[in-house]
């Protein structure tokens, strides 16, 4: 990718990401003049909804905002790395965003100190859910960075010897002699020795 399709694409993810929050502010704006200030005058109170049309809201507009700034991550890292990296950042930074969006809504519905704690019980229960999806990702990003191995390598992990297939966030992929394919999750090898075998002449 020359510079000049670098800067680009570069703008044209920073101009939506911009573009979505800008966009968020004045819908929002719009809607609660409407249905707390405009609606009212003419005997329509629909202010007991607010909060549903407000989270329909935040849902829409929060998952297109951070789909922008990961994108906007992936323009950044691939300017630097390879694109296998810069997808990898990408999915991270999604699986956080959404994970912090539905935190923030169950706060939102809750309201006050109840919509805190249930944000907060919500963020714990999330938070240990994808506790090991996070280790693998964080795993993975460490393996696509640092490259022990690469696609096409004879290695043997965790006792299993064979040829890397791929590379992806979450799993390793090799084929065996046999042809049999085994995935195994990024966090394993990480934490073991990892054998790149010669290649055979």
């Amino acid at each position: 990718m020359d510079n000049g399709n670098k800067v680009k694409g570069y703008a044209s993810a920073l101009g939506k990401f911009i573009g979505y929050i800008a966009l968020f502010i004045i819908v929002s704006a719009i809607l609660q003049f409407f249905i707390v200030a405009f609606l009212p005058k003419y005997g329509i109170n629909i202010q007991s909804y607010y909060i549903y049309i407000n989270v329909s809201l935040t849902i829409l507009f929060g998952y297109l905002i951070i789909k922008a700034f990961a994108d906007l991550i992936y323009v950044m890292i691939k300017v630097k790395y390879t694109e296998d990296v810069a997808k990898a950042f990408r999915n991270v930074f999604l699986l956080i965003g959404v994970g912090a969006l539905i935190t923030t809504i169950a706060g939102e519905v809750g309201g006050g100190l109840a919509g805190v704690s249930v944000g907060g019980f919500l963020g714990i229960v999330i938070g240990f859910a994808t506790q090991q999806v996070m280790g693998q990702a964080v795993a993975g990003l460490f393996l696509l960075i640092a490259r022990p191995m690469k696609i096409n390598d004879t290695v043997t992990l965790l006792g299993d010897t064979g040829v890397v297939n791929d590379i992806s966030i979450l799993f390793t992929e090799i084929i065996k002699d046999d042809g049999t394919r085994v995935l195994i999750p990024n966090n394993m090898i990480l934490g073991n020795k990892i054998y790149v075998l010669p290649k055979k002449k």
